[in-house]
């Protein structure tokens, strides 16, 4: 198995060694998560663009619709439940 050398930041360093932490299993399945995201950002990409290409861009109140319920689905409170 290939050797790669890693820095930590100190207080990183510190709490991997005072937790007793398997720092090579971690790294491992951190650079494994962090793959697997970018797979799934780039198929998200390409299902956009075809589904963008099928259907056309969508419309600025589309968009804006989708936005407010992401907000929604989030927690976050829209401006007339604010001003309440």
């Amino acid at each position: 198995m290939p050797r790669l050398q890693v820095y930590l930041p100190d207080a990183l360093y510190r709490a991997v060694k005072e937790r007793q932490l398997p720092a090579s299993e971690l790294l491992q399945s951190a650079v494994r998560a962090e793959l697997r995201r970018q797979e799934l950002l780039e198929e998200t990409d390409r299902y956009l663009s075809e589904l963008i290409e099928e259907v056309g861009e969508p419309s600025p109140a589309s968009v804006a619709k989708a936005e407010r319920l992401a907000g929604r689905v989030r927690g976050e409170k829209t401006r007339a439940s604010k001003a309440s």
